[in-house]
């Protein structure tokens, strides 16, 4: 023991897993670094298309910010010890066609597919929230906070889309139940797999 008897303890970028309900905490983890992967490339297929209109610097400030939550979550994958979805290299292939495919419809595609994408992905984190909740809101206020405040992104991001025409895209109703579905089922597959 160094002087005055105090024990030192290394840092590490661990997180006390003390209690923690690791299949949950694995499991909202790998979907949320999933679905922030794929929004990156989303965004990066609409910017291949449309970064040089007047919706780039539009979609320029969403990506940023969706930069940012990518780079959250792959400290959580770090700090929490969770393992990537596996499905990572085909959500890069799919984000990216999806977001240069919608971006080909012109600015309200791809703002058609933010607003179908972003009221999924809040509507996900909204119950990862109230998960946590039940679980112990105490035990994970940090990653409470974290997830409440990309939530409120995503929710932004969803009305910067409606407020630049997404529901004037063609036939916006059926884009976005389809973009929504796909959601569903990424979400489904990126927490099992």
């Amino acid at each position: 023991l160094p002087a005055g008897g105090v024990s030192l303890r290394l840092c590490s970028t661990r997180v006390a897993s003390e209690g923690v309900n690791k299949p949950v905490i694995d499991r909202i983890i790998r979907v949320d670094h999933a679905g922030e992967y794929g929004a990156n490339r989303i965004y990066a297929g609409q910017m291949a298309v449309l970064g040089r209109s007047s919706a780039g610097p539009v979609i320029q400030q969403m990506w940023n910010q969706e930069k940012d939550h990518l780079k959250k979550f792959n400290e959580l994958m770090v700090a929490y010890r969770v393992r990537p979805t596996v499905l990572l290299p085909f959500w890069n292939v799919a984000g990216f066609v999806l977001g240069a495919g919608s971006a080909l419809l012109g600015k309200r595609g791809a703002m058609a597919c933010t607003v179908a994408v972003e009221e999924s992905i809040s509507d996900h984190y909204n119950s990862q929230i109230r998960t946590l909740m039940e679980e112990d809101p105490e035990k994970y206020k940090e990653l409470l906070q974290i997830i409440k405040q990309f939530r409120d992104d995503e929710r932004e991001h969803h009305d910067i889309g409606l407020e630049h025409d997404a529901e004037a895209a063609p036939a916006y109703s059926v884009l976005k139940t389809a973009i929504q579905l796909g959601c569903k089922a990424a979400i489904f597959l990126s927490e099992r797999i």
